[in-house]
């Protein structure tokens, strides 16, 4: 279980022990770096040696929000294919009967509004998630090309931004939900006037509940294998000024939201077609979204000092 102490990788781990499901927690701060392709061989050495059921979910990524990326271009870049890279050598090289390979839906064309999985190469990506976009796309290539070659069993999960207790909120690293809550719930405290929402409020995005992405993951251990990206979604989204809106009712907030066009849109429109997920796990997310994001605010109020 790569990225085991990030956002996604605990609520993975947190089903995988639910489900009694005997298994390895991996991450930089556990002591491996997946971008180092020797040491990514040992982790495997260490955890698969006299073991029959070899499996792999990778949560680990390096990520954050729009500013993030324009930030740290190159390092996106190198890191993450640096981790794909390593861990496809060492699914090959030890045997690995599944790998579960998470990717974002950035990686979708950026003119397209309903993502579905045959027009995932239909255009260039959007510029604002350019490189991590590319990133994760070269994951399922690399993926492809593995399977073509030596006959490795990845399954590519295409996952819509996540959310849910114990997202990051930090300006830089939030995706839009958690750098809405924390900006509207600093206004209420300070008693501000108004909030500003990037950009125009008019894109829609669909959000995923991190439970419903981790559940996903690990469905994604026992599902049939097709070499194919699988969408998980349910095809519905909200404007991030309507999303805005929802917090500030949310948090009690009584002031006034004022968009700002000069911030950067990103993709006009992500959502996410997930009749092929669903007929392969046999399920579809659960979380319904006003509860999901009370149960954040809920988890932000009782933790962000922390």
């Amino acid at each position: 279980m790569t990225g085991a102490t990030g956002f996604l990788g605990k609520q993975v781990c947190a089903l995988l022990e639910q489900q009694g499901r005997p298994f390895v927690r991996a991450s930089l701060s556990l002591g491996t770096d997946l971008r180092d392709a020797a040491a990514t061989q040992a982790l495997f050495e260490r955890v698969f040696s006299g073991q029959a059921q070899r499996q792999v979910i990778h949560c680990a990524a390096f990520v954050g929000g729009i500013q993030f990326g324009l930030k740290h271009a190159a390092e996106l870049f190198h890191h993450n294919l640096a981790m794909t890279l390593s861990l496809l050598e060492a699914c090959k090289a030890h045997g690995v009967q599944r790998m579960v390979n998470p990717i974002s839906n950035c990686a979708y064309p950026a003119a397209a509004t309903l993502f579905k999985e045959d027009e995932f190469w239909d255009g260039p990506l959007h510029d604002s998630v350019l490189v991590y976009g590319f990133a994760r796309k070269a994951s399922w290539v690399g993926a492809y090309a593995y399977h073509q070659q030596h006959g490795l069993d990845v399954l590519n999960l295409i996952l819509s931004n996540m959310y849910g207790p114990g997202d990051h909120f930090e300006p830089e690293r939030s995706h839009a939900l958690g750098a809405l809550i924390h900006r509207i719930h600093e206004a209420k405290r300070q008693g501000a006037p108004e909030v500003v929402v990037w950009g125009s409020g008019t894109p829609v995005r669909e959000w995923l509940h991190v439970e419903d992405g981790a559940e996903a993951l690990v469905r994604g251990l026992d599902a049939p294998p097709c070499v194919e990206p699988v969408n998980i979604g349910v095809a519905s989204g909200i404007s991030i000024l309507d999303m805005a809106q929802l917090i500030a009712d949310e948090l009690g907030y009584p002031g006034r939201l004022r968009t700002d066009p000069t911030k950067p849109d990103g993709a006009p429109y992500k959502t996410v077609d997930g009749s092929r997920g669903e007929a392969l796990l046999g399920w579809r997310p659960q979380r319904e979204f006003r509860q999901g994001v009370r149960d954040t605010i809920s988890w932000y109020l009782k933790n962000h000092h922390a």
